[in-house]
């Protein structure tokens, strides 16, 4: 049974997501490390399958492609954040602000390469909130919001193993 959801649920990402999943950056990603031994592509995979999770145990009516086009694409930053030799234009040492800027810059790539609706704007902006200072404004922002966090609570303790709870 357990199996059968996790199916329906990767079913849902393909089919909202794959050409995000086959793009050339998405794909890329899976050679950055995101937390613990996770790759972005990888960790962006989870976040996307654990919003639909949450999305489908709550009383509301939720845009599921919104939903998981900007999970996908929440940390479409496209550079290793732990090589410290990177930087952007005008800030030094911007991996120690990597939590801070990291949604611009995904917006940025993602709108280059995609065409986002103003839900999935919202979700890749404000994912890190509350250090993007103004919340998200869609559901959608606020379950892909819940669901980066738990994923990457898991992934920097080393807990998952496999899929998502």
């Amino acid at each position: 049974m357990k199996q059968l959801k996790e199916q329906k649920i990767y079913k849902t990402v393909l089919e909202h997501g794959s050409d995000i999943l086959q793009s050339p950056g998405f794909i890329s990603s899976g050679k950055s490390v995101q937390h613990g031994n996770m790759s972005v592509r990888q960790h962006s995979i989870d976040v996307a399958k654990c919003s639909l999770k949450i999305s489908r145990k709550l009383p509301f009516h939720f845009e599921e492609k919104d939903l998981v086009r900007g999970a996908l694409l929440h940390d479409y930053f496209l550079y290793d954040w732990h090589n410290k030799k990177v930087r952007l234009k005008d800030i030094k040492e911007f991996y120690k602000l990597h939590g801070f800027s990291h949604p611009a810059t995904a917006l940025r790539n993602a709108k280059k390469e995609f065409k986002l609706t103003k839900r999935e704007e919202d979700i890749i902006k404000k994912h890190m909130w509350p250090l993007t200072i103004k919340p998200p404004v869609c559901r959608e922002a606020w379950v892909v919001t819940l669901a980066d966090k738990y994923c990457s609570l898991l992934e920097t303790f080393h807990l998952r193993h496999g899929d998502i709870a």
